[in-house]
């Protein structure tokens, strides 16, 4: 009787808001023909997602009048995509398993809240046809595609034989059922190396592997197996022969219930670290219009031969020594890069996919779809660059993105101040999306916007996405997966080059004494507003007054730095306060002239600087953390991080401030190995005792969802191995050590 009365309701809001929804979305048509829209249209969603997915799609929900609830695990119980939703419902706690991926729990919120429909968006869920299948039997709409279709490109195995025999053409390889590791590494052979193992399910990079010849199979078979099972709960696996100069490039098709398929150009994919994309970019650069229509093409035949409605994505991988193209997979959801589609077509993407689950016919014919200017989207993640892109955990003490979002400029990001990155899920901060009349244009307009995108209390790769954006060869569009790798020269610190590490030491002092002057300032300011300025002491005037001499600040910094003791870390400075009002800043001991700085505080952050005839803005933020204070400076298009030791002494009788700090890290014996990162125990391959040789695999890490094998780094015998599978341990934490017997 419950569940009578259950649907009666539901039917009585869907009725209700049918007239409401009928005036939102409107008679739309395909290639001329008027459709009616269907009854009972969507007026609350689901959004089974988190991050900035979910605030993506809750702000075009509620652009359409529609009403959206959030999910969220404990972790996320106070993050931004929970405050975005009308509504929000606890699904269990952090790991994805227990919550994300449990399409039970996600349902059952969708039933309690009186939503309709549920959208997935990307990752988790979202290329489940079980999930999606769910949905349906619960008599709620999935926003995307068929299960069927879900079910037939999900599997990479039989999504390649689909393509085949539709006429897509095939990367070499082995999409088999059989997963024996004898009868893989015999395919291997067949197939000849280099090879990609990869996962049938999933995507996102996570489980593939290159394997470089047949001693490397198993090890990597068997890990790619893992990490598969860890994100996508299925730990099936194909082969494909390793193209070595490729170009990754994407179709965006849309299918509607009605048999309509178009595609909405391409996006190139190419600029890639451990096989995940970080710069996208929409139209492809130096790709004729020939190639366009054929990958197009191409992608609405593949989209056919699975009845495909809805958004999806079919990735080619394009041979630049042959110009080949050949079909890799078929993503049956949103794209991560999906925006920058949106900013050359002019369309809302999301709001499509809402419309064709009501039933409706697609907006425009491909005839009409247009193509306006140059897109690019550059992902910013929480990781260690220097340390192979490893994922960051922490909190994002300071946070702040570029200008708020316009027709040219978009932030796609899940967070905000404060909040902390966690290990449970992806690392990626936010999305930066910019748009220009032409290539050029747009690219001009992503290096500015980098430029002042600033983020402290975790590292990120921004510095990085900078080099890649000024790469000149990235400028021309000769971009390749490789690309990294073949210009890693280019892109990365040499730490044993000393003419590098002397021009960059050079640049960071001029950064480092400003700092300075803007420590000296705020101190001063608090000076000035505290209770010692209504004492009328002079000692504390506008400056402060003391006989036959200045008031001098000694500050010693130190410089985060990347060239690994080339130079020395530590900086340190006179701060004189001059009867001005200025500070002269003494660059070293030897230093007779100085620096004259004139400083005015513009906000809490935000400094206004003058020095040697040049006036600047620059930005200045602290936090503390592990007995130091942290200290970002973004100065033009400059950033740098500094840190001090917390809780110096004064010295009345120099009348200074002593600021002192070092790098100094925890003192460990020789053979020590700590944890590169945060992170899961998911295998340990020795025991305590146990010889093994340099390069020998001893413990596998997980951190969000991706894998980290920590290595033998000479060879000897195991000691101290403390942790065990499924321990949590932390970045720097001893892990084992290795000594001689």
């Amino acid at each position: 009787m419950s569940t009578m009365a259950s649907t009666l309701r539901r039917n009585l809001r869907r009725e209700r808001s049918f007239l409401l929804v009928r005036f939102i979305s409107g008679s739309v048509s395909s290639g001329g023909a008027a459709t009616e829209p269907r009854k009972q249209c969507i007026d609350k969603v689901l959004v089974a997602n988190r991050g900035e997915i979910a605030c993506r799609i809750m702000r075009t929900a509620k652009r359409l009048g529609i009403r959206t609830v959030a999910v969220y695990s404990d972790a996320d119980r106070d993050s931004l995509h929970v405050k975005s939703a009308d509504e929000a419902v606890r699904i269990g706690p952090p790991p994805a398993r227990l919550s994300y991926l449990s399409g039970a729990s996600i349902v059952e919120a969708a039933v309690r809240t009186g939503a309709q429909a549920i959208h997935p968006g990307y990752g988790f869920l979202s290329e489940s046809g079980d999930f999606a299948q769910l949905c349906e039997d619960s008599e709620l709409k999935f926003i995307g595609p068929p299960a069927s279709a879900i079910r037939d490109m999900g599997d990479k195995s039989a999504s390649k034989r689909i393509m085949g025999a539709a006429g897509v053409p095939l990367v070499p390889g082995y999409h088999g059922s059989e997963q024996d590791i004898d009868h893989m590494r015999m395919e291997a052979g067949k197939i000849g190396y280099p090879i990609l193992i990869k996962p049938t399910h999933g995507g996102g990079g996570k489980g593939m592997r290159i394997v470089e010849n047949e001693k490397d199979f198993v090890d990597s078979f068997l890990g790619a197996q893992r990490e598969a099972a860890a994100s996508f709960g299925v730990d099936t696996i194909l082969l494909e022969k390793y193209i070595t100069r490729p170009r990754h490039i994407e179709v965006q098709i849309f299918g509607d219930k009605h048999g309509n398929i178009l595609h909405l150009y391409e996006r190139d994919c190419s600029v890639q670290r451990r096989h995940q994309k970080i710069i996208e970019e929409a139209p492809a650069p130096n790709v004729t219009e020939e190639f366009r229509a054929e990958l197009g093409q191409a992608a609405v035949a593949a989209a056919r031969a699975v009845g495909y409605y809805s958004a999806g994505t079919v990735e080619f991988i394009v041979d630049t020594v042959s110009g080949q193209f050949y079909f890799m997979e078929m993503n049956t959801r949103l794209q991560v890069e999906h925006p920058v589609t949106e900013m050359i077509v002019g369309q809302d993407l999301v709001e499509w996919q809402i419309r064709v689950a009501n039933g409706e016919c697609l907006p425009i014919s491909q005839s009409e779809v247009p193509m306006s200017g140059h897109a690019f989207e550059a992902r910013i993640y929480a990781e260690n660059v220097p340390k192979g892109f490893l994922p960051a955990t922490g909190v994002l003490s300071h946070y702040h993105p570029v200008a708020a979002s316009s027709s040219a400029v978009r932030v796609e990001t899940g967070v905000e101040q404060g909040d902390t990155v966690s290990m449970h899920y992806d690392p990626m901060i936010a999305k930066l999306v910019v748009w220009g009349e032409n290539r050029a244009a747009a690219l001009v307009k992503l290096k500015d916007c980098l430029s002042n995108f600033q983020v402290a209390g975790v590292p990120t790769n921004i510095s990085f996405l900078q080099k890649l954006a000024n790469h000149k060869e990235f400028e021309v569009g000769n971009v390749e997966t490789h690309f990294i790798e073949h210009h890693k020269n280019d892109l990365f610190v040499d730490p044993n080059n000393p003419d590098a590490a002397k021009v960059a030491y050079e640049a960071v002092k001029h950064s480092a004494a400003l700092v300075a002057a803007c420590i000296c300032a705020s101190e001063h300011l608090v000076w000035k507003e505290s209770s010692h300025r209504s004492s009328l002491s002079i000692w504390y005037s506008d400056p402060p007054f003391r006989v036959h001499h200045n008031v001098r600040h000694t500050i010693e910094l130190e410089w985060d730095n990347e060239y690994d003791g080339s130079s020395s870390n530590l900086l340190s400075f006179g701060v004189i306060y001059q009867p001005d009002g200025s500070y002269l800043i003494e660059l070293g001991d030897n230093d007779s002239s100085g620096l004259r700085v004139r400083v005015t505080r513009v906000s809490k952050c935000d400094f206004r600087i003058e020095a040697a005839g040049v006036v600047t803005d620059v930005t200045l933020a602290e936090y503390s953390k592990d007995g130091y204070k942290h200290i970002h400076i973004w100065n033009g298009l400059e950033h740098y991080q500094f840190r001090q030791k917390v809780g110096m002494e004064v010295s009345e009788e120099e009348e200074s401030v002593q600021h002192r700090s070092s790098f100094e890290t925890a003192s460990h014996p020789p053979g020590t190995v700590v944890a590169p990162m945060a992170g899961l125990v998911v295998k340990v391959l020795v025991e305590n005792q146990d010889k093994v040789e340099q390069g020998q695999r001893v413990i596998v890490l997980e951190a969000m969802k991706m894998e980290h094998v920590v290595k033998a780094p000479s060879s000897g015998y195991i000691h101290g191995l403390g942790v065990k599978v499924g321990q949590q341990v932390s970045d720097g934490s001893v892990l084992f050590q290795i000594k001689d017997k």
